[in-house]
């Protein structure tokens, strides 16, 4: 169903898993200020209703979008982040520069999960105008850093149930 219909908000499947224990890293561009503002507060607003201690939120900020895959980068390189929510905003104009920076932001965070084997939750809205953008960051169809914070405590959730599995099937085995 598209965005159109549905507030981003509302978590549908499984429920959100505590983020209790875990340390989690939030890049955010300031480029759109008010629109990526209001999506790192709805993601570590989340976050703290999940249980995260204070302490264990890393939080900082990249001048743009483009910028976040090397901001993610050295957040996990200089701290012990679980996961890293990657949060912007680039909004289409009249030229391919919007085409280039999505590209290149997308495959970046995607190189990331690889290389690290954590997760980098990609939070950057692409929408075609600034009131299609101010609709997902607190808006009619809710906050999408929220939904990026609930995506990284999932992907969480999963990678811990897989390790259990895996070390319940080695102690069988052996």
């Amino acid at each position: 169903m598209s965005s159109v219909h549905k507030n981003l908000s509302v978590v549908e499947g499984s429920p959100v898993p505590s983020a209790k224990g875990y340390k989690i890293g939030i890049v955010w561009a300031e480029w759109n200020y008010e629109i990526t503002e209001a999506l790192m507060h709805g993601a570590k607003d989340l976050l703290i209703k999940q249980e995260i201690a204070e302490s264990d939120l890393v939080i900082y900020t990249v001048p743009g979008s483009f910028e976040l895959t090397l901001g993610a980068q050295y957040l996990a390189e200089h701290t012990d982040v679980d996961a890293v929510i990657c949060i912007g905003c680039v909004v289409q104009g009249e030229t391919r520069h919007f085409d280039f920076i999505c590209n290149a932001v997308a495959n970046g965070i995607t190189n990331l999960n690889i290389e690290y084997n954590i997760p980098f939750i990609f939070g950057v809205l692409t929408p075609d105008n600034q009131q299609q953008a101010l609709d997902r960051a607190g808006g009619k169809h809710g906050n999408k850093g929220e939904e990026a914070a609930v995506t990284a405590l999932k992907m969480l959730a999963l990678r811990d149930k897989l390790d259990k599995e895996a070390y319940l099937l080695q102690i069988i085995t052996n």
